[in-house]
């Protein structure tokens, strides 16, 4: 098993920046791919970012392509999701999950952590 712990959240403006982190322990490999997701009561669950553990390769989704950042943190085993110029269709529940390679399905989750951004 991999827990998760997001950190990072909270409230912030349009236009502001937030910086969420997400703590990988247990037995983690470096075949794993960590992402984040993002959901809002009501509506479906969101694909976020990803990277590419092994050798750092990232993807976003076009919503927050040229805003977010995903990176990690190989000896602290943590991935980070910098987040600029927010909007408030950015609120959300944000969730980091594992995948390994070859296999479609994140197992893990966090715990989620809430981001609001006003107007």
């Amino acid at each position: 098993q991999v827990q998760l712990v997001e950190s990072g959240g909270g409230l912030v403006q349009a236009g502001g920046s937030l910086r969420l982190s997400c703590a990988a322990s247990g037995r983690f490999f470096s075949n794993y791919v960590m992402g984040w997701f993002r959901q809002t009561p009501g509506k479906e669950r969101e694909f976020v970012a990803a990277i590419f553990w092994s050798v750092g390769r990232t993807e976003y989704a076009d919503s927050v392509k040229g805003r977010f950042t995903i990176s990690r943190d190989n000896a602290k085993n943590t991935v980070y999701l910098q987040m600029n110029n927010l909007k408030p269709e950015d609120t959300a529940v944000y969730y980091c999950a594992v995948r390994k390679l070859g296999n479609n399905e994140y197992h893990y989750w966090g715990q989620g952590t809430q981001v609001t951004v006003s107007s």
